[in-house]
């Protein structure tokens, strides 16, 4: 009787699981009824070659739209369909950020803060990153414990104290006393290292594995207990990459088994088992790869909220591999992806305005979300006029440059690209459909919590295109300049 029920009872979970499978990956319809009859959409826009930065651009009226021709440009929206839900934009809290700011003025600083972390006289970034002890972007090396001691009594961020910390604080209270915070070390110290060496890579010796699980825990508990919440952490920075800056190498195997035998319990059994742990943090090309080999293994998995990754396998001169990110997220539609770093490399101060930097960033943010990403963290907040300081002369970009020189604070346009989808799209809103029918017009959306639908459109093309915002049969049209990036806000 069983052997007769058996094949019965297999096409049954077979068609359970499938169907929980499809449900997952499949859009959810929003069943409270939207109609953009009748509404209006206000226009914010960024455009080359003027003085348009983040700046209110009139409003859209919606009327009734027949059935577009082929030869009809149109940026198609459909706000019934949702699907991820954001967590925040934000940029790294570093080190290199903090003695920038020190060296500012009270009024400079005052402003910076209200630029970054304002939702109305700002761009409103909710999410922070920042190191586990030293990076490049540190003026030297440094760690919090002292040589040999794998009891870490001596465990102390006094380094961090002088500038990191309080300008952390700062930012949460300029954010509103909120901020989404992960941390991630960039190497372990020197001595439990098999190259015995901050620098150029090496791997974590089996025999510390515990005490640098123990760490982290150390880490986020002095944080906290210096007024810094910690939402989550990620097991190591760029784990494949031998840098010639703080670095540490770990397999995927290796990153796996350290998840599920030494840092997912340490971090349960300290109090610490609701923060939210990210696997791999590095590049979108080896991305699938990382994810599979510890997602697969379920005693990894329960301790891993979320895949993170970078934007910079174009050292390769490869594009950005935006695919790979999307296979992660139809695979795995249970984990969360989120993009933990990205920066324009060979900083040169002759060119923070040229207007490739922020349409870099453009193109990603809106790659990025369309394949599923829950959140973006720039690099820097702040840097110098030299791009750093960083102990390797690793100069880099940042949104605002703060150039010590004169005290003047510029803002790059990257900080305005970033601003058309931090400051409309706001944590908790929910992912709906956007497609252009135009391979120079690109676009994601959002409806977010209070019902207002954020759309954002990019034209990287050189030449203006005009196009209709269409909605349920509804249209608006628009005017898009050559390189420009607009942001709809439909009420």
């Amino acid at each position: 009787m069983l052997n007769k029920l058996l094949p019965s009872l297999l096409l049954s979970a077979l068609s359970v699981s499938s169907a929980l499978a499809q449900n997952a990956v499949s859009p959810a319809r929003n069943f409270k009824a939207y109609s953009v009859a009748g509404k209006k959409a206000q226009v914010y826009a960024t455009v080359a070659g003027s003085d348009q930065r983040l700046a209110t651009a009139g409003s859209l009226s919606f009327q009734p739209s027949p059935q577009p021709l082929e030869s009809q440009v149109c940026v198609f929206v459909d706000p019934t369909k949702t699907f991820q839900t954001l967590l925040g934009i934000g940029g790294a809290l570093t080190d290199a950020s903090a003695e920038t700011y020190a060296k500012l003025s009270k009024d400079q600083q005052q402003e910076f803060m209200q630029a970054y972390y304002s939702p109305t006289k700002g761009i409103g970034y909710t999410l922070a990153r920042t190191t586990i002890a030293s990076s490049d972007f540190s003026t030297a090396p440094y760690d919090y414990v002292a040589d040999k001691d794998e009891s870490l009594k001596t465990f102390s961020v006094k380094h961090d104290e002088q500038y990191r910390i309080p300008f952390i604080k700062q930012a949460i209270a300029a954010a509103g006393g909120k901020l989404t915070m992960y941390v991630a070390p960039w190497s372990p110290p020197a001595w439990m290292k098999d190259n015995s060496n901050r620098l150029k890579g090496g791997k974590l010796l089996p025999q510390y594995r515990q005490a640098w699980a123990d760490h982290y825990v150390k880490f986020i508990k002095e944080y906290e207990r210096q007024g810094i919440p910690i939402w989550g952490l990620s097991t190591q920075n760029e784990p494949m990459a031998v840098q010639t800056w703080e670095s540490c190498v770990f397999s995927a195997t290796e990153e796996r088994d350290f998840i599920k035998e030494y840092l997912g319990p340490t971090l349960k059994k300290g109090g610490l088992g609701d923060r939210k742990l990210i696997a791999w943090d590095h590049n979108r090309d080896q991305v699938y790869q990382r994810a599979s080999t510890i997602l697969d293994d379920p005693k990894a998995a329960q301790y891993v909220w979320g895949v993170g990754y970078h934007w910079y396998e174009t050292w390769t001169g490869s594009q950005m591999m935006f695919d790979n990110v999307r296979r992660v997220r139809e695979t795995y539609p249970n984990t969360n992806l989120l993009l933990t770093e990205a920066c324009i490399e060979k900083f040169d101060f002759n060119k923070v305005n040229d207007w490739a930097l922020g349409e870099k960033y453009g193109m990603s943010m809106i790659n990025d979300f369309n394949n599923g990403n829950v959140g973006w963290t720039d690099w820097n907040v702040l840097l110098d006029e030299q791009g750093g300081p960083n102990h390797v002369k690793n100069f880099c970009y940042a949104p605002i440059i703060g150039d010590t020189r004169t005290g003047k604070l510029l803002y790059t346009n990257i900080y305005y690209y970033i601003g058309h989808f931090s400051k409309f799209i706001r944590p908790g809103a929910k992912r709906i459909v956007s497609s252009s029918n135009r391979d120079h017009l690109s676009s994601t959306a959002f409806i977010n919590t209070d019902g207002k639908v954020a759309v954002v459109v990019m034209n990287d093309g050189d030449q203006k295109q005009e196009f209709q915002l269409w909605m349920q049969g509804q249209s608006a049209p628009v005017v898009s300049q050559a390189h420009s990036i607009m942001t709809f806000v439909i009420n």
